[in-house]
């Protein structure tokens, strides 16, 4: 791949415009939420910086689709505090706001003494084989990013692990929170119940608590799906970084067919 190629470049007065890296699998001019998520999450860790806290829960919700062109994101605190800051973020195409976000700023503190929790990790993601596709996907996202699989992948449940291969813009490193959120959108898609082919499992939001801070590049994912039979679906993941568990991720999902 292209050493140049990003996710955004660049524009006069804080915009951006998509590149064709950023195209999901339903359509190559709609964006993959993946990216658009990374994009939002950068702008609320820039909003008010506060020395000393941590984003702790994000939700996104998709008001339509992302369209592969220019692009504003703006962010504004909605609640200060001392101890915990709501924040929200907003993405906009043509003047339509296409995605939102609102996070959960909290300070950081000492919980040593009784930390604990789940210990299951998940194998090394270079012992896992890497995967060329996601269902026969191999444009745009799915090829700008690199997929390890784990053994015993069956209907509705995955276990994979993900990094990107292009940063989200030029001439900037992407921090773990942005590197968590370019990946955990892939949840519904990589535990999937059905064809991408044959049916359409959009999700209308991403929400993802996290117990602490990611690091690394690499974001693990033990994916499950579950569709109902009137139309709706939940995907649902245990989020790792190569340390172990760092929180879970949900997606609701409308199922249609194709």
């Amino acid at each position: 791949m292209d050493e140049r190629a990003v996710f955004y470049e660049r524009l006069g007065g804080g915009g951006f415009r998509a590149t064709g890296h950023t195209a999901g699998p339903w359509s190559d001019a709609a964006q993959h939420f993946g990216p658009v998520s990374a994009l939002l999450v950068r702008e609320l860790e820039r909003c008010e910086p506060a020395p000393g806290t941590a984003i702790r829960r994000v939700t996104v919700d998709v008001l339509g689709p992302v369209p592969v062109a220019e692009l504003a994101v703006r962010a504004e605190v909605l609640r200060p505090g001392r101890s915990v800051q709501l924040l929200s973020a907003e993405l906009s195409a043509g003047g339509r706001v296409c995605a939102t976000a609102r996070a959960w700023r909290m300070v950081r503190g000492d919980s040593t003494p009784v930390a604990g929790g789940p210990r299951e990790t998940l194998d090394d993601p270079l012992s896992w084989p890497e995967a060329s596709d996601i269902d026969g996907w191999d444009r745009g996202y799915a090829a700008a990013m690199e997929w390890r699989v784990g053994p015993g992948a069956e209907l509705g449940r995955a276990r994979v692990w993900a990094r990107q291969r292009i940063p989200l813009l030029a001439d900037e490193e992407p921090s773990p929170l942005q590197r968590l959120f370019a990946v955990v959108d892939s949840s519904s898609g990589v535990s999937r119940r059905a064809r991408m082919s044959e049916w359409s499992f959009a999700n209308t939001d991403l929400t993802v608590h996290l117990h602490r801070e990611p690091s690394g590049e690499w974001v693990g994912l033990d994916a499950e799906t579950t569709l109902g039979p009137d139309g709706g679906g939940l995907a649902t993941s245990t989020v790792h970084d190569r340390t172990g568990p760092i929180g879970r991720s949900a997606q609701t999902l409308l199922v249609t067919p194709r």
